[in-house]
């Protein structure tokens, strides 16, 4: 969970997160640390509105995280080719371009 100590998750411009995975299955580990990052309750303070589920399956699928703007876009992770890192990355890159308030802050 070292990427969320860099900066601050925050959920302003996400609708839901639906975060699913097998947990017998070996490669869910960034999945499920995404799921502890953006499941926190200092995160979930950013913004209360925001659904967070979790689908725990026991199929042997793929870890899958998909996440809903509030525009409607959507941004779908497969958990089981990426680090924790790795879905930061693109988690916060997103919602930072879609949160107005987010960009002057970033340009510091």
């Amino acid at each position: 969970m070292a990427a969320s100590s860099k900066s601050a998750v925050i959920l302003k411009s996400v609708k839901k997160i639906a975060v699913q995975f097998c947990p017998f299955e070996p490669n869910v580990r960034s999945t499920r640390d995404f799921l502890a990052v953006v499941g926190s309750e200092k995160v979930k303070s950013t913004n209360m509105n925001c659904e967070v589920v979790t689908l725990v399956k026991h199929d042997k699928s793929d870890p899958v995280i998909d996440v809903t703007f509030m525009d409607g876009e959507r941004l779908v992770m497969k958990g089981s080719n990426l680090t924790l890192a790795e879905m930061m990355k693109a988690f916060q890159s997103r919602c930072i371009s879609k949160d107005p308030q987010a960009k002057p802050a970033s340009n510091k």
